[in-house]
């Protein structure tokens, strides 16, 4: 129904954002990941909006991108996680994050999640882990770190899967070169030695 929202946030609070579009104030529930990176109050925003309709209420939940939507709605599809569940999630972790978790079988990471204990995360693991694709989430993630370089991008993406190759796990890959202090000139092996060296503290 509201596929997004975009106009003047006038207030923030809790997790709650509203939006003026055109006089009229929308709340939306944004997850913790989203907030830190929402403009300051007074200034434009664009969410993209899921509308969760139950017996008592219309509930707008938003998010800073079309993948994190997805992903909340892929979340959605697990029997016993709601809406509440999907957002202590991705206010958890990035969907980046949750995806490598997945995908690595990394339900320690998953269970850090408020409300979410290991049981449901070996669940959700179960679920979804054939639903997704590591060369879709390697590319995903390197094109959110927001690299422009193509060769960079391309390095990022194959010392993260140099690092999965050595038995470190998804999740722990992603977050060690996403630490690292890359620039243009950096091949390969360059980011590696970074990586790895993170991963030794």
């Amino acid at each position: 129904m509201y596929a997004f929202l975009k106009g003047r946030m006038d207030d923030l609070a809790d997790g709650v954002v509203t939006i003026d579009v055109s006089g009229v104030g929308y709340e939306v529930f944004v997850p913790g990941s989203v907030v830190d990176k929402l403009p300051s109050v007074g200034n434009e925003v664009k969410l993209y909006t899921y509308l969760n309709v139950r017996e008592d209420a219309l509930l707008l939940y938003g998010f800073l991108t079309k993948d994190d939507k997805r992903i909340f709605q892929t979340l959605l599809g697990v029997s016993g996680i709601g809406p509440k569940g999907a957002l202590s999630i991705l206010s958890a972790m990035s969907s980046d994050e949750l995806k490598f978790a997945i995908l690595s079988g990394d339900d320690k990471q998953i269970a850090k999640a408020p409300g979410i204990g290991k049981k449901m995360a070996q669940k959700l693991i179960i679920e979804l882990k054939d639903k997704l694709d590591l060369a879709e989430t390697l590319a995903s993630s390197v094109e959110h770190a927001q690299v422009e370089d193509a060769a960079t991008k391309s390095a990022k993406s194959d010392a993260i899967s140099a690092l999965v190759a050595l038995g470190y796990s998804a999740t722990e890959s992603m977050r060690a070169v996403s630490d690292c202090a890359i620039t243009s000139d950096m091949d390969v092996e360059a980011i590696l030695k970074q990586a790895l060296k993170k991963l030794a503290f």
